[in-house]
């Protein structure tokens, strides 16, 4: 049934605008602020876009909800209202003390949908996750990608279901006790399907970072677009019930404003998270190694909640594998104590001179202000493996025991853990680079750069998958019949005690970073890290070591592998194997 419903869009670009409803064209009226609106009759479905100018054909609405034939057709009305939510018992919860899951819709199932991964929560609330964070679902050019080309922030990605299935799958998860954080990106736009230009001046003048043009944070008419930024945030959060967002690269969003886009975004979502009663939480993805990121606005930071660390992937990483190429050089180079300079400080670059980027880099994290919560640490990620030039994750060649060790580590920081899909068994598949561009001389010159670029590096360009084929995404599909077979259940069973645990011992969620200490020995390849009353003994050796503690350990635990010998304040570890003792 069809009533009267007011269209309207901001395009102050465009002298004349036109909306089309269900086939019927109906001329809008423009304000003084550029805004032009119509009030027609439509139905609850109906099929609308805008024509500009003399433009043909209409373009979809820049904050359209659905776009049912994919970024270049007609937007599609939906009421995120309609959705009887079954959610009504869910008060949200904080980040602190939580464990984190990172997934990609398209590759944690076969059928790479919102609903068949909403069968598989079961999976992770077995496992002990307390959020799941996808990554982006924002609409895009194609039937698969990473996510990071959007070009319609509002719709959820058609391939994935489409916005009720993301409903759907928000309410099972809040219903298995399950919060969920959405990745969302703001610093850049896809190549394929933006309109945004030929409707209002998204990108800035003369600016660009790694994606292509910067968005226009401080420019002329840059007020609307930040309101364009701040109100999708709030959508996730309010209309799909979403408990978080990742932001993705907020280095790259350039604004000269006295208040920055991301202070004025923490300050609404803090509003909204009284409004809703249940809290809500913003994570950077930062490059700047800068504090004031997570410091909370009183104390003059931009109030976000938490960030990611690559300082501590880097750092663990490199120790475990043994590379050192990049920028893993200065984290190779820093040895265990490198590693215990993050579990302690949250950052290895701190202000001090990073070879990579041939300049020094960062300042101090004040850790009796900040706690570690506030920072994510991770082994994998999905940057960290799908920019590999074969897409490999670290299971490929580490060790099952190194493999323990690592989670040992992750599991026990003072941080917020997380976990990249299909880490928990060590998952044997790929998580590869991947496009469907529709277009063939983009899906050409994507691949053809992608190619390129590793064989700069000494990568044999035959090995380097090719992001356009679609075995390159078909390949990098989990395959959950590994659960049962080993060494993948070992794995698992490793990961289920470890989140079992930190769940239970207050000393392995504490977050005072000043309470850290770690002790290390870079011969013998151990480390030593204080949790309270608990020591994390990590033997990364091929060869069991004799590791003295500063208080006699009196119970172990856990162990990744096989039981450690004690003897008073002196533990012998297997090799490669990581043990929690209690010295209470």
């Amino acid at each position: 049934m069809s009533e009267p419903v007011e269209f309207s869009v901001w395009a102050p670009l465009p002298e004349r605008v036109r909306v089309t409803v269900d086939g019927t064209v109906h001329d809008m009226q423009r304000d003084d602020a550029g805004w032009w609106r119509a009030t027609v009759d439509a139905s609850p479905e109906a099929d609308y876009g805008f024509l500009l100018d003399d433009t043909e054909p209409a373009r979809p609405d820049p904050r359209s909800r659905r776009q049912p034939d994919g970024v270049h057709g007609l937007s599609r009305r939906f009421d995120p209202r309609a959705h009887r939510w079954g959610d009504g018992a869910w008060t949200g919860r904080p980040l602190a003390g939580g464990v984190v899951y990172e997934l990609h819709l398209g590759t944690f199932t076969t059928e790479g949908t919102l609903d068949a991964a909403a069968r598989n929560l079961d999976h992770l609330v077995d496992l002990g996750i307390d959020f799941v964070e996808l990554l982006p679902v924002n609409a895009f050019n194609g039937t698969h990608n990473w996510g990071y080309d959007g070009v319609a922030w509002y719709a959820v990605q058609e391939s994935y279901g489409g916005p009720a299935a993301y409903q759907r799958f928000v309410d099972a998860c809040h219903q298995r006790g399950l919060g969920v954080i959405q990745d969302v990106v703001y610093n850049h736009l896809g190549p394929s399907g933006n309109y945004l230009p030929e409707f209002f001046p998204i990108f800035a003048e003369g600016g660009a970072n790694s994606w292509g043009n910067s968005i226009n944070l401080s420019g002329p008419d840059s007020d609307e677009v930040r309101r364009y930024i701040i109100d999708n945030a709030l959508m996730w959060l309010r209309d799909m019930h979403v408990d978080g967002l990742r932001l993705d690269a907020v280095h790259a969003l350039v604004d000269e404003r006295a208040t920055h886009v991301l202070e004025e975004m923490a300050a609404e979502v803090e509003k909204l998270s009284v409004a809703e009663g249940r809290p809500l939480t913003l994570i950077a993805e930062s490059d700047l190694n800068d504090p004031s990121m997570v410091t909370p606005r009183v104390a003059g930071g931009k109030g976000l909640d938490a960030q990611w660390s690559d300082d501590f992937h880097h750092s663990l990483h490199t120790q475990l594998t043994g590379e050192a190429q990049g920028y893993y050089a200065d984290f190779a180079a820093g040895g265990l104590g490198g590693l215990a300079k993050v579990l302690t400080g949250a950052y290895f670059h701190a202000g001090d001179w990073s070879s990579f980027r041939r300049r020094h880099h960062g300042r101090p994290v004040d850790t009796t202000s900040l706690p570690g919560w506030k920072f994510l640490g991770y082994l994998q990620d999905h940057d960290q493996i799908g920019n590999r030039a074969v897409g490999d994750r670290i299971s490929a060649t580490l060790s099952p025991g190194l493999l323990g060790v690592g989670a040992t580590l992750v599991l026990t920081s003072p941080f917020t853990p997380m976990l990249f899909m299909g880490e928990e068994w060590g998952a044997s598949t790929p998580w590869q680079f991947f496009t469907s561009h529709p277009e063939p001389e983009l899906g050409r010159a994507t691949a053809e750069g992608r190619i390129g670029e590793f064989a700069e590096h000494g990568w044999d360009a035959a090995v380097v998958p090719d992001p356009q084929d679609p075995e390159t995404f078909t390949r990098s599909k989990l395959d959950w019949s590994e659960l049962t077979e080993e060494p993948h259940a070992h794995l698992l069973a490793v990961h289920r005690a470890l989140i079992a645990l930190r769940h239970a011992h207050p000393d392995l969620v504490d977050p005072d970073l000043t309470a850290m200490a770690c002790s290390w020995d870079d011969a013998d390849r151990w480390l030593v890290v204080h949790r309270g009353s608990l020591r994390v003994v990590a033997n990364l050796s091929d060869s069991a070591r004799e590791v003295d503690l500063d208080v006699p350990a009196r119970d172990v635990l856990f162990t990744s592998g096989e039981l450690p010998e004690l003897d008073g304040a002196q533990v012998t570890v297997p090799a490669e194997t990581a043990v929690v003792l209690s010295t209470r």
